[in-house]
């Protein structure tokens, strides 16, 4: 093992249900409008136009429970929820029938964006970095190994806020399914066991406001209840 100068920081990672061990997380990829519902209401065409991709710390990624700090520097918190693929396989070029092959299981979290910051950025062509990579800003469930849950395809999507249903949708209204997402990072970066992808949300993204009650869930697969703190 090597030394290091200063005390290494921890290694984040994601519960696993019903299990005491976690699932280290290396990288966080990001599908940007990957439902056309939701492309459309951001004002971009839902055509099958190649995917694009942001990416958030890995030590952004917290347990979706409890309360969440509300971050800073913002006054337009939204919510998007997305099912969360958490890989345990990697490489590059892979070919979409090989992709599944690598998924060590699914989950469900939060893509927090601080909207007016992102407005900003996009108005002046600058990166999304502040907008979408902030503390705390991919709050995610315990995750479920596909033995257990298989491969969603066509499961329901949903996120309530205090009760009041925000976002609902398919997984099967994905522009880009999950093996095609996997394909099309790979041939940018080689992928890696540990990598996590926040695979796109659908329509209904909103604001988000501090003592708000947040509940997520892929039908079947996973779900998370969280507060939004001060």
């Amino acid at each position: 093992m090597p030394e290091f100068v200063i005390t290494a920081p921890p290694t984040p990672s994601v519960a696993v249900a019903g299990a005491s061990a976690r699932f280290p997380v290396r990288r966080v990829f990001c599908v940007g409008r990957n439902y056309a519902a939701h492309a459309r209401e951001m004002g971009a065409d839902p055509t099958r136009e190649p995917p694009f991709f942001f990416m958030k710390p890995a030590d952004a990624v917290v347990d979706a429970q409890g309360v969440i700090p509300f971050p800073p520097a913002t006054n337009d918190l939204h919510h998007e929820v997305e099912m969360v693929v958490a890989l345990a396989g990697g490489g590059a070029n892979i070919a979409p029938d090989d992709a599944l092959a690598l998924v060590w299981g699914y989950g469900v979290g939060l893509d927090l964006t601080r909207r007016d910051l992102q407005a900003v950025a996009k108005e002046l062509s600058r990166p999304w970095d502040f907008a979408k990579g902030f503390d705390a800003s991919a709050p995610c469930s315990a995750l479920h190994p596909v033995s257990e849950v298989g491969h969603p395809a066509k499961a329901r999507i949903t996120l309530t806020v205090n009760g009041v249903v925000r976002q609902q949708g398919s997984l099967q209204e994905m522009i880009w399914p999950v093996a095609d997402v996997i394909s099309h990072i790979s041939r940018f970066v080689a992928l890696a066991p540990g990598d996590l992808i926040f695979s796109g949300t659908p329509a209904g993204v909103g604001a988000l406001q501090a003592g708000d009650r947040v509940h997520g869930e892929v039908e079947g697969v996973a779900q998370f209840d969280l507060e939004m703190g001060s």
